[in-house]
């Protein structure tokens, strides 16, 4: 980034747009609720449920692709809704914006055309991570932009569970305006932008087009069991966490036992809403996949006893039900379906 861009930008004129979406900040979605064993699921999934129950979509309709879940070696896929299915389920078109000026004005230039912007950004300056991140730790991660006022220094936003606003020095922060925080070296955030221009399926075509989609997830599902690929792994990896501090733990087990649990309790509300009450086909593969979900909150608890206690062996059990469920519900769905 040459220098001379650098002062063309601190010397551009402040800009404001939005919001992309006027409906924004009416409460978190029902797949953020309280009853929920995870209320939360990772930054990515989250902002779409947000963002989606907001543009009056039914998020379940997408969580076709959690069958397709996998132990990566180092933890299980941080699943994301892929964006060819928010295109067939919702018209949705997600596309890279490439940042080559400021990042305000490329914000403002999208969410004047009634696009919300995706944006790569640092927990520590995010008020709604407080607790967790905010001015305590640098996190990535990203926000959906509805509403831009560069003069106020203010931001709306859909992060996690909800939609926030931020203001002042944390505006200047997520912009990277901040003295020291940029140099000819600093790259610039990975940026996607939503175009919201195309009509809603109707239900029935909804449930169509989703039924489809499970069916193709299905045929890219692994062909051996993730939680036996975990199982031995797993001693070895808390071994490794025993002599660091708990967030070394708490990072390890978010994407890990969280990934896998809340992955298929999003499963779960997929088939549920596929096809709901007790007559649907798929009530077994649903009750397997909440099993997951609750088990694998469980684990996580046993994970952090055996990371304090220095021992590993009463973990089996806890697999041996995980590895159990998973094979009742996505081999099982797979049967079901004849995929």
């Amino acid at each position: 980034m040459p220098v001379v861009q650098l002062a063309a930008r601190r010397a551009a004129p402040a800009v404001s747009a939005g919001p992309a979406i006027a409906g924004a900040g009416c409460g978190p979605h029902a797949l953020h609720g309280p009853d929920r064993s995870w209320p939360e699921t990772n930054c990515s999934v989250d902002l779409w449920i947000e963002l989606l129950g907001a543009l009056g979509r039914e998020p379940a309709a997408a969580m076709a692709f959690a069958v397709t879940q996998d132990f990566e070696g180092d933890q299980f896929t941080f699943f994301k809704i892929p964006a060819e299915d928010l295109e067939r389920l919702y018209g949705l078109t997600l596309l890279e914006l490439s940042v080559f000026d400021r990042l305000e004005s490329h914000v403002a230039e999208q969410l004047g055309r009634g696009r919300v912007v995706l944006v790569e950004a640092d927990g520590f300056w995010l008020p709604d991570t407080q607790g967790v991140s905010y001015r305590t730790e640098h996190t990535k991660t990203t926000i959906g932009i509805n509403r831009l006022d560069e003069g106020a220094r203010t931001l709306e936003y859909f992060h996690n569970a909800g939609y926030f606003r931020l203001q002042g020095e944390d505006f200047d922060g997520v912009f990277n305006r901040l003295p020291g925080q940029r140099s000819d070296a600093t790259m610039f955030p990975y940026v996607e932008f939503v175009k919201l221009d195309q009509p809603a399926l109707d239900e029935a075509r909804l449930r169509a087009a989703a039924k489809d989609l499970l069916y193709r997830h299905l045929e890219r599902a692994p062909s051996s069991n993730p939680v036996e690929a975990w199982r031995p792994r797993l001693s070895g990896q808390l071994q490794a966490l025993a002599d660091r501090d708990h967030n070394a733990f708490h990072k390890y087990a978010f994407n890990t036992a969280r990934q896998l649990g809340a992955n298929f309790e999003l499963l779960a509300s997929f088939l549920d809403w596929l096809a709901p009450g007790e007559g649907s086909p798929y009530a077994e593969q649903r009750a397997a996949a909440l099993r997951i979900a609750h088990g694998a909150k469980t684990l996580q608890f046993n994970m952090a006893r055996a990371v304090a206690r220095g021992r590993h062996d009463g973990l089996n059990p806890h697999l041996d039900a995980l590895a159990s469920d998973w094979e009742a519900c996505v081999p099982a769905l797979a049967a079901t379906l004849g995929a």
